[in-house]
């Protein structure tokens, strides 16, 4: 969060503040008439004004027609003023409006007179709108007070995280952890290369699918076009390789090596680039590795499908890094001491030694504290 964000975010319970008090304000003025009054001089304004814009240029001048449009323009606006109720507020407003066009000619001049003498039924008339974007603008501004909040609930979170992290054993042997997981990491790919260069085409995207049966192990699922091409036609008995270099010759080349070239191009040549980035990367374990409880589900699910194409030593492999997370404790330490490399730099080690994160933690939790106060103070409307 920028300095001027965070400016910008110590204004907002004060800004929300006065939202609140402009929409009160004008929700009780509306009260003194009463919400149908308002309604009824709003009505009565709206009209009044629709009158004077439509004839304005057409009842002022001295053509016949201007002198018709006149009368028809005086004997309307009368009517108008006639029919509003006696206890109308700012009635007279409209009976000065009305005698302003008391007379045999109309200039632009009395078009603006009859304004002015409207001017106190507009501000009633206006309560309304005044009202409907006082709402706006306090909806708007408790929606930004949300955003702050949010906001600095992830800063406080990220100063937290690096406390933690700021506490770490940087001495701690993380190569306890590190080497088991850089030595399946390894094996595991050179085995899914193996399977993937040796065996056919079908049986890696058959393997591929099947593994949608485990979340944790997460290939994207091979096109259907694709699969049901290689499942179906002999030629998906070769490697990927093989049908990769495919679909790259001509359609008269291709024709001496398979069924239907066009066949090919369209099910592999479109395929391309799903099959040139198929590797073992859903198999390989992170490094800073998940916590203990997230990896012992993960690595429960890769034995059962690591098993499907790779040999017994990398299965052995995975095993021993299984056998780290017994001992939740040790592992948890290790892991933070591992993230801590990783992820701090001096600056930030620098920050928590001095205590500047812990200062810069009480100013965020105060800050998200008058937030929070503001949104339970003003509620939703």
């Amino acid at each position: 969060m920028s300095s001027a964000t965070e400016a910008a975010a110590d204004d907002l319970p004060e800004e929300l503040a006065d939202a609140d008090a402009a929409y009160r304000d004008v929700e009780a003025r509306i009260e003194d008439h009463g919400e149908e009054t308002v309604e009824r001089v709003a009505d009565a304004y709206d009209r009044a004004t629709d009158l004077l814009d439509r004839y304005e240029d057409q009842a002022t001048g001295t053509g016949k027609e201007n002198f018709k449009n006149f009368i028809q323009f005086q004997e309307r606006f009368s009517s108008l003023v006639e029919e509003l109720p006696e206890d109308l507020p700012e009635r007279n407003a409209f009976e000065d409006a009305d005698d302003r066009f008391d007379k045999r000619r109309l200039s632009e001049s009395d078009f603006a007179a009859a304004r002015d003498r409207l001017a106190t039924a507009s501000d009633i008339a206006g309560l309304l709108d005044e009202r409907r974007d006082a709402l706006a603008e306090y909806r708007e501004v408790r929606r930004e007070v949300g955003h702050a909040l949010v906001d600095v609930r992830e800063e406080i979170s990220e100063r937290e995280r690096l406390v933690e992290l700021g506490d770490a054993d940087l001495d701690a042997p993380v190569e306890e952890i590190r080497d088991p997981i850089e030595a399946y990491n390894e094996a595991v790919g050179e085995a899914f290369d193996s399977f993937r260069s040796s065996a056919s085409a079908r049986e890696v995207l058959s393997f591929v699918a099947a593994t949608e049966d485990y979340s944790l192990v997460e290939f994207r699922d091979p096109p259907d076009a694709l699969r049901e091409y290689v499942e179906t036609r002999d030629v998906g008995t070769e490697p990927i390789s093989d049908l990769l270099e495919y679909a790259r010759y001509s359609n008269s080349k291709l024709d001496h090596y398979v069924e239907e070239p066009t066949a090919l191009k369209r099910a592999v040549a479109t395929n391309e680039t799903y099959l040139e980035r198929l590797d073992a990367d859903p198999l390989r374990l992170d490094w800073p590795p998940r916590s203990a409880a997230d990896l012992r589900w993960r690595i429960e699910e890769l034995i059962s499908v690591v098993a499907r194409f790779a040999d017994d030593e990398v299965v052995a492999d995975l095993r021993a890094v299984q056998s780290l997370v017994r001992d939740d404790a040790r592992f948890e330490r290790l892991r933070t001491a591992a993230e801590a490399k990783t992820e701090l730099s001096d600056s930030e080690r620098e920050k928590v030694a001095s205590g500047a994160i812990e200062s810069e933690l009480a100013e965020l939790r105060e800050k998200k504290a008058r937030l929070e106060d503001a949104r339970e103070e003003y509620p939703e409307r």
